[in-house]
């Protein structure tokens, strides 16, 4: 009995660890896909390959062939004519970066999940769980490239619904491996729920907040108003949900994308701050204490980029850590959502 229960508990921390080298990379696909975007380089690869686009370009025949169909596209046509070899490789190569790692990501996840489940050291709970993580994975690769297909079109940029959905699924995902993950490693605690309800409820809206900022990078709305903290010469700009229908401004007028972007992070900034006050007076343990803490240093960093972001005038190097400092926050939050969620 005891040496099953050990052989159980040894087994939960292997998977966690290897769910947790999952979120990881992840969060590096993330990052990437952030820069992938900010270069303007999404639409480089005009074709979906799922095999054999994994080889690159090994010759300058092969460049010349992957040059000559990208300008048959109209982003070439309309934006880059006149492009050198030399500028498409850049763009390519993040592009092709991009589908690389994803790929590794599903080996990653895969191989294993077919060594622990064959071996039998996957409890009949966890298993569900981690075919749905299989399944999501899958769809994010074709999401991606329905993605990629609307800006191979007319108008040369992809749809802001489809990247905002492509985000949002990745997001999803590795908020979903990590919580598994705290299911497998972070099992005891005495917390008072309520406070954890809460704390989820912020999760919540920390990832609603990373919607809202795809459809700022979308829309390219982070270019509209380079000031802080006015919009311009005012805190509530004028041609906010003017279009009709109204709520469809939300989701295509840059103003009021940038507009209720901003607003959301000062909500979140109020609420996280007014939680950690109350949270760190209650009785709560010193991990969770220091899940606060984190919690909090991390809202501050990304409220800094998100503004610097803003100044800027979006530089690649600030926008992309703005967007992976949103999924290090949520991670946070994440972490002190499940231990304060967990009572035994």
């Amino acid at each position: 009995m005891i040496q099953a229960y050990s052989n159980s508990v040894r087994n939960d921390q292997l998977i966690a660890r290897w769910l947790i080298t999952c979120a990881v990379v992840i969060f590096g696909m993330i990052l990437l896909g952030g820069v992938t975007r900010l270069t303007d380089s999404g639409l480089s690869m005009v074709e979906w390959n799922p095999l054999m686009g994994i080889i690159p370009p090994l010759s300058q025949a092969d460049w010349q062939v992957l040059f000559l169909k990208y300008q048959q596209f109209p982003e070439y046509q309309k934006i880059n004519l006149g492009m050198s070899m030399s500028e498409f490789k850049f763009i390519f190569m993040f592009e092709y970066l991009h589908r690389v790692l994803g790929r590794l990501i599903g080996l990653v996840f895969f191989i294993p999940f077919v060594y622990f489940w064959l071996t039998k050291r996957i409890s009949p709970q966890l298993l569900p769980k981690l075919v749905l993580m299989l399944i999501l994975g899958g769809c994010q690769g074709l999401l991606g490239w329905y993605m990629v297909k609307s800006g191979l079109v007319d108008i040369p940029h992809v749809s802001q619904y489809r990247l905002t959905a492509h985000l949002g699924l990745a997001v999803l995902i590795y908020g979903f491996i990590v919580w598994t993950a705290l299911d497998l490693i972070n099992k005891t605690s005495g917390q008072p729920a309520k406070l954890g309800k809460v704390a989820c409820i912020l999760s919540g809206l920390i990832f609603l907040m990373t919607l809202t900022g795809g459809l700022v990078a979308g829309t390219k709305a982070g270019h509209a108003y380079s000031t802080w903290p006015l919009m311009g010469d005012s805190f509530i700009p004028m041609g906010l949900y003017e279009m009709s229908p109204v709520w469809l401004s939300a989701f295509e007028n840059i103003t009021t994308i940038q507009f209720n972007h901003r607003m959301f992070a000062y909500l979140i900034a109020i609420l996280m701050v007014g939680f950690s006050v109350v949270a760190l007076r209650s009785n709560i343990s010193c991990k969770v204490r220091m899940g606060i803490y984190s919690m909090l240093a991390l809202l501050v960093v990304q409220i800094t980029l998100g503004i610097t972001t803003i100044l800027f005038h979006v530089p690649v190097a600030t926008a992309a850590a703005h967007q992976v400092g949103a999924v290090a926050l949520l991670t946070a939050t994440l972490f002190v959502s499940h231990s304060l969620l967990n009572r035994h």
